[in-house]
């Protein structure tokens, strides 16, 4: 009976140990971002939702949530120039990405599960992303930062002309961004997801 009432004790500690060491690996992969001549210099591809894919698939998709926000809340803490508020946008639109394929993976645990799960997302994530630059993160550089709107939509307008406005800075910026993002992370998950599972199940 005592081994029995320890066993998930010990599983609950290698489960929360794996997530805090997955946690800190998203959250150097933070730091290393791309700039994208195609988009403002602004917006960066990183992999730093990638460990929480594999968490998610491997503990579980509320792991990979976590993972996500522990990440984002150590970002935060340490290097925030938003006072928080991206690293929360952040969680909102990576995060709805992670849930997701790792929701669907849970269901099907093969190669179709993974890209319907990363077809969604991709969906999810272009939506959040909308949603949270166009009502939160864009206002708030305005707003706190000082910089001027039309600055913004100008670096959008140098690349592509249909940028005129906020709307279409979104449309034509924002969008594309998450959907090239979320796609380069489906890529990268689809021929590593089974091997990094049975690691991480270990």
């Amino acid at each position: 009976m005592q081994n029995a009432v320890r066993k998930p004790r010990v599983s609950s500690a290698k489960t929360i140990a794996k997530v805090g060491v997955l946690s800190a690996i998203a959250y150097i992969l933070m730091f290393i971002s791309v700039p994208l001549p195609i988009f403002p210099s602004f917006l960066k591809i990183d992999l730093s939702d990638i460990p929480a894919i594999f968490g998610g698939m491997s503990l579980g998709p509320m792991a990979g949530l976590a993972i996500v926000i522990v990440k984002n809340l150590l970002q935060g803490i340490t290097a925030s120039t938003t006072g928080g508020v991206g690293e929360f946008a952040n969680v909102v639109i990576g995060g709805s990405y992670v849930l997701i394929i790792c929701l669907f993976y849970k269901k099907l645990k093969t190669t179709k599960g993974v890209l319907a799960g990363g077809l969604v997302g991709i969906i999810a994530m272009t939506i959040m992303g909308c949603i949270m630059n166009y009502f939160i993160m864009i206002p708030l550089y305005v707003t706190v930062y000082g910089m001027p709107l039309e600055q913004i939509i100008q670096m959008g307008t140098i690349i592509n002309p249909r940028v005129t406005d906020l709307m279409t800075f979104v449309i034509w910026m924002i969008a594309p961004f998450n959907i090239l993002k979320a796609g380069i992370m489906t890529v990268v998950t689809l021929p590593l997801f089974k091997k990094m599972e049975k690691i991480l199940s270990k």
